[in-house]
């Protein structure tokens, strides 16, 4: 994990992660999943190592997406795949992704999130979303995505900048939740 006044224009622990195909998912109460994402600065054979065990990662948790701080490194890249069961996965890594435009039509999903297991949110975003990025060859892509793919881009962009799918919650549900994940990580059992 990287301190918030360590610089992390380099991708340090990339070297030491990548050569583990199953990265461990960071969870509440770890105060970085409340870190903004820094740019991505370079993409390299490294990067797109790490982006290869975060698929290993997302599909073996099981889950639909992932994004790098959720491993422990606050970088503007995520990992996602909307497939549904049973059909060829559709892999898509978004590297220092950008909203560029959001639909006034809004559509519901109960949310749940990897790094606050068994919490579940039922959570009102825009149906549709526009995003540019650049692919894992560095390439700038521009693609609109609708239904849980859009849902699944716009829950991991809130990852990358320090969102939870909890502050949709009142402060009072919020605040129970974080108290359990505290208690659960100090040893204590959950009630």
């Amino acid at each position: 994990m990287y301190a918030a006044t360590r610089p992390i224009d380099r991708l340090d622990a990339v070297a030491y992660l990548s050569r583990m195909a199953k990265l461990p998912i960071v969870t509440l109460p770890d105060p970085i999943l409340r870190q903004v994402s820094a740019p991505v600065e370079r993409v390299d054979d490294d990067l797109r190592r790490l982006i290869e065990d975060m698929f290993e990662t997302m599909y073996a948790a099981p889950g639909v997406g992932l994004a790098a701080v959720q491993v422990g490194i606050p970088r503007r890249l995520l990992v996602v795949d909307a497939a549904e069961e049973g059909e060829e996965r559709r892999p898509l890594a978004l590297i220092n992704p950008e909203i560029l435009w959001l639909s006034d039509e809004k559509r519901v999903y109960e949310e749940g999130c990897l790094s606050i297991p068994d919490v579940r949110v039922e959570i009102e975003r825009p149906a549709r979303v526009r995003v540019r990025f650049l692919d894992k060859e560095g390439v700038q892509q521009e693609l609109e995505a609708s239904g849980l793919l859009a849902t699944a881009i716009q829950h991991e962009i809130d990852h990358l900048n320090g969102r939870l799918i909890i502050d949709f919650l009142s402060r009072l549900k919020r605040d129970m939740i974080v108290r359990k994940f505290k208690k659960q990580a100090k040893g204590g059992v959950a009630a």
